[in-house]
């Protein structure tokens, strides 16, 4: 079944870090699940609705590159922020020039995809308050809620790959016609290891507070620069 959104994004630079590798990061070799989420919530989000991943085109081929950035050595922690408000005479902040650290990161470069994405509902309502009206009628305005504010560039902020500093360029496609076609490099079956797929939030109903976080993965596979994402192994 085709899904309903497919959305061009290609930018010059991505990083979207393996978990295992924190401190000198290391991308996977394709954008994350995740990563294409939070690109479609920068375009348009709602409360009322969740964003699902049905499949990812890779149109460029796959290139590393390395850079070094100047990071810091450490954050500042919660125990200290309390000791500042409690009288405390420890300092709240980081003084960058003593904890600078140069840290080296292997970023894709030069990439482009397709997200085919699809739109969960999870309240029928369109504003908070409003009156409920029916799934699949709720389901087609908030598809074209995002597909006006795509088609003229908008956004609630930058989205990016994975960090900030490298921003995405994103493109609406409402037909087939001039769809861009995997690199003939890409031909093939590949196994890219297990990928993170989304975060599972355990929140307080009330107050919305998260209590715990859960990483999922899967088995990413790609055929012919096609990967197709599994359902969510949790309940949204």
């Amino acid at each position: 079944m085709k899904s309903p959104i497919t959305l061009e994004v290609s930018g010059d630079y991505a990083l979207f870090s393996r978990p295992e590798m924190k401190v000198e990061r290391v991308s996977y070799d394709v954008i994350t699940p995740s990563a294409a989420r939070g690109i479609l919530e920068a375009i348009y989000w709602k409360p009322q609705i969740r964003w699902i991943i049905d499949s990812i085109s890779v149109i460029n081929p796959v290139r590393f590159t390395n850079i070094r950035r100047n990071e810091i050595s450490k954050k500042a922690s919660n125990p200290t922020a309390a000791m500042v408000a409690e009288g405390g005479n420890d300092t709240l902040g980081i003084y960058v020039d003593q904890e600078r650290q140069q840290r080296a990161a292997l970023l894709l470069r030069d990439v482009r995809y397709l997200i085919h994405a699809s739109v969960h509902i999870l309240d029928t309502r369109i504003e908070r308050g409003g009156e409920k009206i029916p799934a699949n009628e709720a389901a087609g305005k908030h598809l074209e809620m995002f597909k006006r504010r795509a088609r003229t560039g908008q956004a609630f902020h930058q989205p990016y790959f994975g960090c900030r500093e490298f921003p995405v360029n994103f493109k609406l496609h409402e037909n087939d016609s001039g769809l861009p076609t995997p690199h003939e490099s890409l031909q093939g079956e590949k196994d890219l290891g297990f990928m993170l797929h989304d975060i599972e939030f355990d929140q307080n109903p009330k107050t919305k507070a998260v209590k715990s976080t859960t990483p999922h993965f899967f088995r990413a596979e790609m055929t012919n620069g096609n990967i197709t994402v599994p359902s969510l192994p949790f309940e949204i």
